[in-house]
Parts: structure tokens; sequence; C-alpha cells
């Protein structure tokens, strides 16, 4: 019943933060007073997107260093200067250089301009793109995951040095049984004498990863970063498994693909380019089912807590919080789901082109 609560304290608080920030920017953009509905859809998005700062509530954000390389060099400056402003209103001056926040995105003034000027689409007319290289929330989420795992495996590490046999207790309990687990995902997609023991390492980075990764977006109060749901992200584990299955990739791999057995020669015009692009569907394949999946459950969540705001009624929380909080489970079970689908598909592609050839 708590953790019930606060998860639907903190996407009540997050989204009553997003319904007063699209209200006010849709009318202000428009140069009229009068009330305009709650935009769910551009709130839901905005939710999923990553950020310059870690926003916990109105009077409780967290600033994050802000790192842009132009023209004349390298410009730093926390994002607090922004205060808090994402449409592009409020100018940062440094280096004789200015610069304004919409939509995430940092741009930069063209010289002598005064603001920014948006088209209809709110693409800016006189400024443009630094090169943005700031620690993000995303980027922070990714460096925390990184230190939990690393105090999570050398903790775990410590039980085992010891000589004496005995049953994992603390943390290695925790971690043995999904070593485990993942251990036989290998076993069950690799084949050969051992030869999973030479991936496993890579194996349980993407399980731990990923995992963490996702639960990390779920714990109330954490500001929900959607790492995970971050295509760049996926991009970058996808092309991981697809350079180690080239490297390991053996002669029998790619005479399925160039020479398929037990076809007539005369399809191979048809069979062999479909082969050759699934080389390529299958990290496409990671990269979107894990990012469509994560950003789709962050988003299904908002939208549920955004009726209240989209019908301006507070009876509608008796129908978006308990539906809320459905999804919210659903999510945790995702994230177990996600990372182990990552990790046996990522063994599955290793382990088909690193298979000897069958005579």
């Amino acid at each position: 019943m708590i953790l019930t609560f606060l998860i639907c304290a903190n996407q009540f608080a997050i989204s009553q933060h997003g319904a007063d920030e699209h209200l006010t920017e849709t009318t202000n953009q428009g140069g009229h007073t009068e009330n305009t509905k709650f935009n769910a859809a551009a709130h839901a998005i905005h939710h999923a997107m990553d950020a310059h700062e870690f926003h916990f509530t109105d009077n409780f954000v967290i600033p994050l260093p802000v790192i842009l390389w132009t023209d004349k060099g390298l410009v730093t400056f926390m994002s607090s200067e922004f205060h808090h402003d994402d449409a592009g209103k409020h100018i940062v001056e440094k280096d004789g250089m200015k610069f304004v926040k919409f939509h995430e995105k940092i741009y930069q003034l063209n010289e002598g301009e005064k603001g920014v000027i948006f088209d209809g689409q709110h693409h800016p007319l006189n400024a443009f793109k630094p090169l943005d290289i700031s620690l993000t929330k995303n980027v922070v989420t990714m460096l925390l995951v990184g230190a939990l795992m690393l105090w999570l495996f050398i903790a775990s590490a410590k039980h085992y040095k010891s000589d004496k046999p005995a049953a994992p207790k603390g943390i290695a309990a925790f971690t043995e049984p999904l070593i485990l687990f993942v251990r036989s995902i290998a076993q069950e997609n690799i084949h050969g004498h051992d030869k999973y023991k030479k991936f496993m390492p890579y194996l349980l980075t993407v399980f731990f990863f990923i995992l963490f990764g996702n639960i990390l977006g779920l714990i109330p109060f954490l500001a929900n970063p959607n790492m995970t749901g971050s295509i760049s992200v996926t991009i970058v584990l996808a092309a991981f498994t697809f350079v180690v299955q080239m490297i390991y990739s053996k002669k029998g791999f790619w005479s399925h693909i160039f020479l398929p057995p037990g076809v007539p020669v005369a399809l191979y015009p048809i069979l062999v380019p479909i082969e050759f692009a699934g080389i390529f569907i299958k990290p496409a394949a990671l990269i979107i089912r894990l990012f469509a999946n994560i950003t789709a459950g962050h988003i299904i969540v908002v939208s549920l807590i955004a009726i209240i705001f989209v019908n301006e009624n507070a009876a509608w929380a008796g129908l978006s919080v308990p539906m809320t909080l459905f999804i919210s489970v659903l999510e945790l079970l995702v994230a177990f789901l996600q990372a182990y689908i990552f990790t046996m598909l990522s063994a599955l592609f290793i382990g088909t082109a690193a298979e000897e050839a069958h005579h």
C-alpha cells in the first residue's frame, strides 16, 4: 500500500507540474490570455525525453552541467541558469554568445539576435544547435547504474574468495540466482563445449545494465529517468551485440547467408539479399524492441494520470489511479522481461554466428 501511494503520488506530482507548464507555454506563445486545453500527448512525450536537470518537485530541482562545443570553443554552465525555462524565453549569455533551451534542446542565437524566433512547426529561425555533450539526466543515470553494478559485483565477489564452500548470503544471495539465470541463457543459445563462457562477461553486463536502468526509471520520486527508453542508448547496446557477433562469426555463418543450403540456385538472387539484410535487421529489432517497450510504459503511466487534467475533474482519479497502479506493476515485470529478451536474443545472434559448420 505504501508503494502504491508513492508511485501514484510521484506521477501525480510530475503530471501536475507538466500540466501547468504546457498550459502556460501554449497561452504565452499565442499571445492571448484565454485558457487552453492541457495537451496530454505533448506532456507525455516530454516526460519520456531526456532532460538537463532532475526535476523532483517544483521546489526540488537538481541542475546538471551544460557542456557545449561552439565555434568559439568550450562553454560550460549549470542548467539552473535557464531558471527551469524550456520554452526558449530565458537567454543565458556566456563569452559573448547567447543560448536558449527549447524542448530540452539548447540553441545558440545568431549574433545580434535578442530572442529566438520560431516558425509554425516550432523550429528556430535565427538559432542553431551547438554540439551538446552535457551531463543530462540519462547520462547521470548511466553513470549511477555503472557505479551500482561495480559495487554490486565487487561485494558479491568477496563471498567467493573464501576456500570454504558456503551457501551465498547477503549481496551474493541476490546476484547468484541472476548470474546462473544468465548462464543458462548462454548455454542454451551458444553451443559448443564451454564456448558460452567467453561471452558471459558481456551478457552479464548487458543484462544487469538494462535491468538496473529499467528499475531506476520506476523508483518513486527519482524523477523517472528514461535511460533504456532512449534510442541512443539502445543503439549503442545493439551495436555492441552486432560487433561481437561479427568478430566471432564463423565460415558456416557466412556460407548460410551467401550459399543457402538446400535452395535452388535460381532462388539465390532473392534469398541472398534477404539473408544479408537480416544481419542488420536483427540489431535493429533489438534497438526498437527495448526503446519502444520502455518508452511506451512511461508514456502510458503519465497519460493515465493526465486524464484528470484533461477532464479538469479530480473525480477521474477514481479511474486513472487504479489503472496507473496496474500499469506501474506491469512495468516492473517488463523491466525484467526486456532485460531477459535483449540478453537472450544477443546470445542467440552471437551463438548463431559463432557456431561451427555442420557436415
